[in-house]
């Protein structure tokens, strides 16, 4: 969510500003602006508009800006409707432009104290206090960077900004507390933004500020300063990220690439990190044996589809290393007092690392008695792998679509690779890691036996595009799949989806089944699926119109009112895995049908920073 780009060079910065925005736009947003410095003249050229970045750049195109400072901004509206009074930057008078990611919790009170110094609000935004608060302080005859200094002393909240200011037209300053904010290093150029990919076309070298740093950029400069605001040097780090990790390729969408893309992401997760027949410890990192001897029980944190990863992985983690598992929604658990049992390993789940309830709970879990903290996580520069213990990067490449996919399977693969070692030191026979180890080799080829159900999930989409409502069903490892199923759908398509277990159809849910329902069941061949097939009976019996994703095909009849689509035959355990690609492309045809925006679906965001 939101985006922050800032540029300070030799030549026009224009357009390196609106083509960050565009790199950005991934993220989620709903309106945009850029502020920059016109040659030689004292003053702030502002331009913001509502809706795409696209509408931004109609704007700069017919007025157009030139300078070789300045600061853009895509919005997600927290505090404010979209509107074009509330898209940033903010300014104060024509002093200060400002952006911001994130929130201030104390706005109010700021609000109610810069107003009795006269000063005038025109937006509804919490940024617009902080405009005027580093104004407030550069009245004082401060420095830029001092003024910014004490304001963000007086913000509560989480966030990152980018400020200018008229009277020193030669310098971005900049602050990082509690959300993303990268420093790209050029040459007689340097630059700021959230996300590495917005400065892609202009440098590879990174400097990846720390929490509550401070920085300063000129074009041949740049300083920072630490939260105790002592002088310091951050390393710079050359990120390497082809051009074909970004683009669409031959694909419609983002998101249909990267439903592709998974069997080779789930290669090149595995490579390095399982032998013939043993998962590889040192994939871990050094230190994970001894830490891994200790574990008596896991506690999995995560927020979205990553949470429903490791709901699966606590079936994985019970059954085959047989010690506790418990998996926490992180918004939930930061908030509550945790009862923490003795060797107890505190895993985090996350694509961006910088999910703000994620890194919350992985700050607060680290003075609750864990043994350690591991995290799964797409972003190996991010804060959630830089404040871990131990991190296992996932190997999916950027994932640009809102509503996750290559990301998800990839973290469930990772999650079976810690559960096998764990398995390991908790009775799991050398040979049932062999057996496993075997099906993952294979596991990238069953995906792609899986993906050829392309064609009958569009033509089962259109059965979907004039329904309001949707169920899906799952038993066992398949229930989080179901819930992930349904958050597809209603993530990208808008139809309100639930996921619920298929036992529990008798208890509630049932009462809302009719011939206007459609129910979507996940039904592998395994222990469990007498019962499944008991529950739905249940379905049809009220007349539900049931599509049954089948791994033995025979065990169901084909008969009006039920679809049965065979899903490829895949080791149990590695069930949930496969069984989720039918779900997405299903998901995926129906928003196409319907005309909604698949890539960046409404009010949504890619990168959840804040709270």
């Amino acid at each position: 969510m939101c985006g922050i780009v800032g540029a300070t060079a030799r030549r026009n910065v224009q357009e390196i500003l609106l083509e960050g925005l565009r790199r950005l736009e991934y993220r989620g947003y709903d309106s945009a602006g850029i502020a920059v410095f016109p040659g030689g003249e004292r003053r702030i050229d502002c331009r913001r508009a509502v809706g795409k970045v696209k509408e931004l750049v109609d704007a700069v195109n017919s007025n157009p800006l030139a300078g070789v400072t300045g600061i853009a901004h895509t919005r997600w509206a927290t505090h404010g409707a979209p509107l074009e009074s509330n898209a940033h930057p903010q300014m104060s008078g024509d002093r200060i432009a400002l952006v911001c990611n994130g929130i201030v919790e104390n706005f109010e009170a700021l609000r109610d104290e810069l107003t009795r110094q006269d000063y005038r609000f025109l937006s509804d935004t919490d940024t617009e206090v902080i405009a005027h608060l580093v104004d407030s302080y550069y009245r004082e005859n401060r420095s830029l960077v001092d003024a910014v200094r004490m304001a963000i002393k007086r913000l509560d909240g989480a966030f990152a900004i980018g400020v200018i200011a008229r009277d020193e037209p030669d310098k971005i300053v900049a602050a990082r507390v509690g959300s993303p904010l990268v420093v790209g290093v050029g040459i007689g150029e340097n630059f700021i933004a959230s996300d590495v990919m917005a400065l892609r076309p202009v440098t590879d070298r990174f400097i990846f500020l720390e929490e509550g740093d401070l920085v300063q950029i000129c074009a041949d400069s740049i300083s920072v300063w630490s939260v105790e605001d002592e002088s310091v040097v951050r390393a710079t780090i050359r990120v390497e990220l082809g051009t074909e990790d970004v683009d669409k390729g031959n694909y419609r969408h983002h998101m249909q690439k990267e439903i592709h893309e998974q069997p080779r992401a789930i290669r090149d997760t595995l490579e390095g990190r399982i032998g013939r027949e043993r998962v590889r410890e040192r994939a871990f990192g050094e230190g994970a044996g001894r830490m891994f001897d200790q574990v008596r029980a896991v506690t999995i944190v995560a927020c979205g589809s990553s949470y429903y990863t490791g709901s699966v992985a606590r079936y994985w983690i019970e059954e085959l290393v047989g010690i506790p598992c418990q998996v926490e929604i992180a918004s939930e658990y930061r908030y509550r007092r945790v009862a923490v049992m003795p060797g107890n390993l505190f895993v985090t789940v996350s694509q961006s690392g910088e999910t703000a309830d994620t890194l919350a709970a992985l700050r607060a879990a680290k003075d609750e008695g864990y043994v350690g903290s591991l995290t799964f996580c797409n972003t190996p520069i991010s804060s959630i792998v830089r404040e871990s213990d131990l991190a296992l990067m996932s190997q999916a490449g950027p994932e640009i679509g809102v509503a996750s996919t290559k990301a998800f399977t990839v973290q469930l693969t990772d999650l079976l690779l810690l559960t096998l070692l764990l398995g390991r030191r908790h009775g799991l026979s050398g040979e049932r890691e062999a057996e496993l180890v075997e099906a993952l080799h294979r596991l990238p080829d069953v995906v792609e036996q899986a993906l050829n159900l392309d064609l009958t999930t569009r033509r089962l989409a259109e059965r979907f595009v004039d329904h309001d409502h949707a169920l899906f069903l799952g038993r066992g490892t398949q229930y989080p799949i179901a819930m992930e199923g349904a958050l597809k759908l209603k993530e990208i398509s808008y139809i309100h989806a639930e996921g619920y277990p298929a036992g529990e159809l008798k208890h509630g849910p049932l009462a809302l089944v009719d011939e206007n329902m459609p129910v979507v069941a996940i039904a592998p061949d395994n222990e469990l699926l007498e019962k499944v097939q008991s529950n739905l009976q249940e379905v049809r019996a009220r007349g539900g119109e049931l599509f049954v994703f089948a791994g033995n095909e025979a065990a169901f009849r084909s008969e009006h009112g039920v679809t049965i689509i065979p899903v490829p035959a895949v080791h149990p355990i590695l069930a949930p895995i496969v069984y989720t690609i039918p779900m997405q492309l299903l998901a995926y045809h129906v928003a196409v049908l319907k005309g909604t925006d698949v890539d960046q679906p409404r009010n949504l965001a890619k990168s959840v920073t804040v709270e």
